[in-house]
Order: C-alpha cells, then sequence, then structure tokens
C-alpha cells in the first residue's frame, strides 16, 4: 500500500476520508496525494484571454491557500502528503491521477444519496467508483475506529468477478483484513436452488484460486434483494468494511440497469471498498 489517492473538497466528508487514509497510510508507511479538483470552466483557462488568465490565477491561488489549511492536521504529522490541484471538470480523470502515480487506493469521503437526485444527479463519489481502475474506499462518517478486522466481500460468484475477487484478496491481505465472502440469494436476483449455488460457488473458486480451501468462507444468505442481504450480513458478522465489484457502467447503460455496488456505497453507513470488473 505505498501510495494513496483522497481527491478532496474542503468539506467535513473529504476530511473524514483524509483522516480514514491518514490511518491506513501510518499503519503501512504509505504516502498520501491529495488532490483538489478546482473544476474552472473552459473560457477560465483558455489561452489567449489575460483577463481570464488572471481569474484562473486568483482561483489556483485560492486552492493552494484552503490546500494549506485543510492538510494542517495532527494526524497528518509523520506522513509524506503531496497536495496537487488539477483543472479537471470531469470525475473520470481521477483515475488518471491514479494510474499515473500508481497508487494502490482511492479513499473518498460520501454524505450518500438518495431519491431523484441519486438517478438523476449521482455524486462525485459514484462518479469515481464508476471509472476507477484502482479499487475505491468510500468513507461515510467521521473515522473513529479505522481497525479493519473483518470484511465482507459480496459476489455473484460468476466468472466476471475473478479479477475483483483477486484484486480484493491481495487488498484485504495487505490491510490484514479477515475475508467473509457472501452470495445473496434474493428475488430480485438471479435466484437459484441451493445446488445450483454450490455448483457454481466450486467452479467459481477453482478457476479463480485454483482450489477449493475458500470455500468454508462463503457464505449463502436469503433475503428481499441483494443490497440488503449484503447489508444485513456484514452487520450480522461485525463487519468493519463491506467490499463489493462494480461494472463501471457509464451514461444511460448505468442509470437503466442500475448498479448495485453504487447503491451500497451510497447507502452503507460502513466503509465500502470498490473493485471495477
Amino acid at each position: 500500500m505505498k501510495k494513496i489517492i483522497v481527491p478532496v473538497d474542503f468539506s467535513e466528508h473529504s476530511e473524514y476520508a483524509l483522516e480514514a487514509a491518514a490511518y491506513i497510510a501510518k499503519k503501512h508507511h504509505s504516502k498520501l496525494i491529495v488532490l483538489h479538483m478546482l473544476e474552472l470552466s473552459n473560457a477560465i483557462i483558455s489561452v489567449g484571454n489575460d483577463t481570464l488568465n488572471e481569474e484562473a490565477v486568483f482561483y489556483l491561488k485560492l486552492a493552494e491557500k484552503k490546500f494549506e489549511e485543510f492538510l494542517d492536521k495532527p494526524y497528518l504529522d509523520g506522513i509524506e502528503v503531496a497536495p496537487i490541484v488539477k483543472h479537471f471538470k470531469v470525475w473520470s480523470e481521477v483515475n488518471d491521477v491514479a494510474n499515473e502515480h500508481n497508487a494502490n487506493l482511492i479513499v473518498m469521503g460520501s454524505h450518500g444519496a438518495s431519491g431523484i437526485k441519486e438517478v438523476l444527479v449521482g455524486s462525485n463519489t459514484e462518479k469515481v467508483v464508476r471509472y476507477s481502475d484502482v479499487p475505491v474506499l468510500v468513507i461515510k462518517h467521521n473515522p473513529i475506529l479505522m481497525e479493519f478486522e473483518n470484511g465482507v466481500f459480496a459476489s455473484d460468484f460468476s466468472d466476471a468477478a475473478v479479477t475483483p475477487y483477486l484484486k480484493a484478496k491481495v487488498t484485504f491481505d495487505k490491510l490484514k483484513v479477515k475475508m467473509h465472502l457472501v452470495y445473496v440469494n434474493s428475488p430480485d436476483g438471479n435466484f437459484k436452488s441451493s445446488t445450483e449455488i454450490d455448483k457454481q460457488v466450486s467452479r467459481f473458486l477453482k478457476k479463480a484460486d485454483g482450489d477449493l480451501e475458500n470455500l468454508s468462507k462463503v457464505n449463502v444468505v436469503s433475503d428481499y434483494s441483494i443490497e440488503k442481504g449484503i447489508l444485513n450480513y456484514a452487520n450480522v458478522i461485525g463487519a468493519d468494511v463491506i467490499a463489493v465489484a462494480t461494472h463501471g457502467r457509464k451514461g444511460l447503460a448505468h442509470f437503466l440497469e442500475g448498479s448495485i455496488s453504487e447503491d451500497i456505497a451510497n447507502h452503507s453507513t460502513l466503509p465500502v471498498m470498490t473493485f471495477k470488473i
């Protein structure tokens, strides 16, 4: 866990993410790359107009001053912190920064979303989750307790979930988190018999791990929806973090098909970690 990206907008939830990332960084001797997206309009940053360029410089200096104040936190003492200001307007570009710096993790704060706002607008955190090739840890509350001991990895155990599962194993291992695997059988999913589930899970583990050593770690639960099943199971075992795979759907397909991972990231009170399929 050498490098961690923390996108911030100087809000309270950004500070939650920064504190959580600082805890992980101290424990694993990581470098924090704290990113602020200035989101200037194309007109302001366009070349050839001195007045507008002066305005861009003003906003940049203002952001740098806010950064200096925002990063003046005692919990950052002893951590290597690199602040970056980018003239981005598209949140997918956070993934470019993560890839450029070979980051292992993105940590973001989120207040969640619900109702029509969630469907039509979404949150910036959702957008990062949707595009990121790097695991994203979503923090919802003040991280008073950041000891990740038990983690749930929820999966449908399809072939597409093999890569996220293997990435989650590596990340959980680095964070020293015990992984609990869960499959939710629900009416809103592709409901299966116990025999069908056993065959699918066994096939998945043979393909992913090469053996059935982790078969005993797979828990099958039934619930009214996949989201409820995952959240209820996490609560029962006292999980500290929930990990899910995301298809990274974009545009209209995202709104028509939805994404269970993004719903969980929005609605869970626990930290949620996403791994892109």
